[in-house]
Formats: C-alpha cells, sequence, structure tokens
C-alpha cells in the first residue's frame, strides 16, 4: 500500500502500516512488504506461493531529522515451491534490507560517504550515526572502491613529492637472521600540479623502483599526455621521470632553490661563527640577532629593517662581510628564479645566470660556491621553471592535508587505510564535493 507515509519514508520495497510516538520521544514505524519480488526464493529464483509462516526484524536506518527511527518489519516465511532446490523455506527480502541485515542499505552507503566525501573520521561517523567502527569502515572501503578504481584524470603537469609517515619497521628473517624493512616511513605522492585532480596515487617508499611501479600501472596514453613534471631537487625523482616518462620535461620546483640558498646561508653563518670565535653563536653576536632577516626576501624587509642587519654585519668585520656576501648569492638566485611568468627572454635570464655564478665563484666561500654548483648542475630544470613557470606547490599542500587527515584519525596502523583515506579527501573537489549550495 503507497501511502504518503510511505512516500515521505522513501525506503523502497516497503510501506508504512502505522507509526508508533515513543515515550523517549522517538517514533515506532512498523512496515510490511511491497515488492513482489521480495517473495522470490534467493537461491533458485522462483516465486513462492506457500506461507510458512511470519517473522518480524528490527533493521536500523537513517535518523529522520533530529529523531531516531525505530523500524519493526512484518513479513513472511514461504515456503520454496521448487523441489530440486536445495532451501526449502526463506524470509522475504529487498534491496534495501537483505536477509539477516541489521542495518538498511542507505544507513551503510551514508556511513561510507560521510567518511570519503565529508572528511569525517570513522569513529566520530560511528558515533552520529550509532554503528561499530568495523561497520563504518567497512562501508568506507566499499565507497572509497568508486574513487579508486575510477580513470585517472587528464593530467598536463604532474607533481612528485614525498611525505613522512610513522617510523621505518624492521623484521629479522628467522632463516637467514638478517633483518629486512616491512615499512618505509616514506611515501611518493603522484598530484595533478595544474588541474584540479587532487592525488592522483600514492606508493610506499622514495627509490626510483617505487615511482616507475606506480607509473607501470597507469595507462600508456595517460603517461604519453604528461608533458611536464614537477619535483624537488630530488636526484631520484629525477632519474625515474626520464626513464619512465621520457617524453616529459622536468620542472625544478623554485621553493625548494630558495631553501637551499638559505640552508646555505645558515651553514656560512655557523661555520664562521665557529671558526673566528671559537664557539656557538651567542644572542649578542650581530649575525645571531641578523639571522632571520638573513633569511628574508629583500622586498620584505623595510628600510629600517634592512639597515639594522647591513650595517652592524658590514662592521663586524670578516664574519659580517662572508655573511653579506653569501646573502647576495642567495639574492641573486632569487633574482633569476623570479624572471618565471613574466616573458622574459633567455638572453637576460643568461646574463642573471652569469652573474650569480660569476659572484660566487669570486665569493671564495666554499658552501656559496656549492651552491653555484648544484644551480648549474640543475640549471636545465630551474630553467624549464623559469619558462613555464609550473611549481610544486599542489604537492605541498596536499602533504599538509595528509597529516592533517593523520592528525585527526590520532594516526593510522594501515599504510593501506590512511592511503586511501587521503586518495578520498584530496579528490574531494574534482568529485564535486567542495561545492557551496547557490542560493
Amino acid at each position: 500500500m503507497i501511502n504518503d507515509t510511505t512516500l515521505l519514508l522513501g525506503l523502497d520495497g516497503v510501506s508504512v502500516m502505522r507509526v508508533e510516538r515513543l515515550q523517549c520521544g522517538g517514533r515506532r514505524v512498523h512496515l510490511a512488504t511491497a515488492d513482489a519480488s521480495a517473495r522470490a526464493c534467493p537461491a533458485c529464483g522462483v516465486f513462492a506461493s506457500r506461507v510458512k509462516g511470519s517473522a518480524t526484524t528490527r533493521p536500523r536506518d537513517l535518523p529522520y531529522g533530529e529523531i531516531r527511527l525505530e523500524f519493526v518489519w512484518h513479513k513472511r516465511r514461504w515456503w520454496c515451491r521448487e523441489t530440486a532446490c536445495p532451501r526449502r523455506s526463506f524470509t522475504e527480502q529487498i534491496e534495501q534490507i537483505p536477509a539477516g541485515a541489521r542495518i538498511t542499505g542507505r544507513l551503510r552507503a551514508s556511513a561510507g560517504r560521510r567518511v570519503r566525501d565529508a572528511d569525517s573520521t570513522v569513529i566520530q561517523a560511528a558515533r552520529d550515526l550509532h554503528l561499530s567502527w568495523p561497520t563504518v569502515m567497512a562501508a568506507f572501503r566499499t565507497a572509497a572502491g568508486e574513487v579508486v578504481e575510477a580513470a585517472l584524470p587528464g593530467v598536463e603537469v604532474l607533481g612528485i613529492d614525498e611525505t613522512r609517515r610513522g617510523r621505518t619497521r624492521w623484521e629479522q628473517d628467522p632463516g637467514t637472521g638478517k633483518w629486512k624493512m616491512t615499512r618505509d616511513r616514506w611515501h611518493t605522492g603522484f598530484v595533478d600540479a595544474l588541474g584540479s585532480g587532487g592525488l592522483l596515487g600514492q606508493v610506499e617508499g622514495r627509490t626510483v623502483a617505487d615511482v616507475l611501479a606506480w607509473l607501470s600501472t597507469t595507462p600508456l596514453t595517460w603517461r604519453k599526455a604528461i608533458r611536464y613534471v614537477a619535483i624537488d631537487m630530488s636526484a631520484t625523482y629525477r632519474a625515474a621521470v626520464r626513464t619512465g616518462l621520457p617524453d616529459a620535461t622536468v620542472v625544478v620546483d623554485h621553493f625548494h632553490v630558495v631553501q637551499l640558498a638559505n640552508k646555505v646561508l645558515s651553514l656560512v653563518r655557523r661555520r664562521t661563527t665557529a671558526e673566528i670565535r671559537g664557539r656557538r653563536g651567542r644572542a649578542s653576536d650581530p649575525e645571531w640577532k641578523a639571522r632571520r632577516r638573513l633569511l628574508r626576501n629583500r622586498e620584505d624587509l623595510g628600510h629600517e629593517q634592512f639597515e639594522r642587519m647591513w650595517n652592524p654585519l658590514l662592521d663586524e668585520g670578516k664574519i659580517g662581510q662572508t655573511l653579506l656576501t653569501a646573502w647576495i648569492a642567495k639574492e641573486s638566485l632569487r633574482t633569476i628564479l623570479a624572471l618565471a611568468r613574466t616573458g622574459t627572454d633567455r638572453n637576460q635570464v643568461g646574463h642573471a645566470r652569469w652573474k650569480f655564478l660569476t659572484w660566487c665563484a669570486d665569493a671564495d666561500i666554499p658552501e656559496v660556491r656549492t651552491l653555484a654548483a648544484t644551480v648549474d648542475r640543475w640549471w636545465t630544470e630551474i630553467a624549464a621553471f623559469i619558462d613555464t613557470g609550473h611549481s610544486n606547490a599542489k604537492s605541498e599542500g596536499i602533504n599538509r592535508v595528509i597529516k592533517l587527515v593523520a592528525r585527526n584519525a590520532f594516526g593510522f596502523r594501515n599504510a593501506d587505510n590512511q592511503r586511501l583515506r587521503t586518495r578520498c579527501v584530496t579528490t574531494r573537489r574534482a568529485r564535486g564535493h567542495l561545492r557551496t549550495a547557490q542560493l
């Protein structure tokens, strides 16, 4: 029987007989079977015609507003009329409530979608829907299968970066007595660095073999469509890209180039202080006072801030002059990188590169010369960044989301579950789950 209450409930296959108000404020809904196919034998498919008895089940369903509904399904038990069928009798079942099910199909699906699309933790979804953790986790794995099995979106710029997960785990082989690594603390992520595809995949480890193993699982046509690959200054990733994606151009991320220059500047400060003063830096030393300003961009320093950094170091003697020389080398490198996305011709880029290398060569500072050698060794990839402006910023942002998901879950024991969770969270925008309602 189809009535207004049945339409409001929206559970296909059953109809509402009556609704009772409970003392606790809830509602008890009595259901009857409304689908004729419910009396088909699940073993042989033959429709039964003889009733054996009646049965009552109480499946749980989604809450209606802020009120939980208590279902009471009054169904029948049938005799199977097929003599050759091994199943003699059976109870009615529908798609949303299979035989023996304690929760409805839409409740299970909603639990999985909360974790997959709403960035809810498993335990929080279990508390909200009054389910157990294993039930919600199983529902999430089923829902996440749609994301994992979906075809990868077309990617023009691929970002590759590593993120740390936990600690390395070792186990000893009882036969040989040798120790072998069973869990790597590093994961390599593959990101759509230009579009909105998010995290495309993640693999344990950060070796050439690990990167090539993931690339081998992707279609050949998808790999050929990749024009650029953005990485940090990792020779391992560069070697893997040259092998697995020979037609793609490797672009080094400019953030890591500047980060390397700042590390060099800090090394120069520590070494010169130790050699000249014979100790570590102290708060009273001018180079210690200027350590933060040395790492900031020149354009971010006000006139007074620049004077408070420059003048004391210039008056300090060899320590200050050495630091200022290294600082100028860092700023010269930033000047080269600032030419990206400006349409500058190659002559201007080459002149800026020559000025940087000449300054580093004349500086007679070992760390600065090492920086120049590193930049020269990576110049092809740096020049690709200047020409295209592509960076690995989205990979760094997704790494932050990965760590945030791990913190919200208070850590993951299972690395596969963590990769599944992060894959779903970082692809929500591409799947249309971060769009606000248009009123």
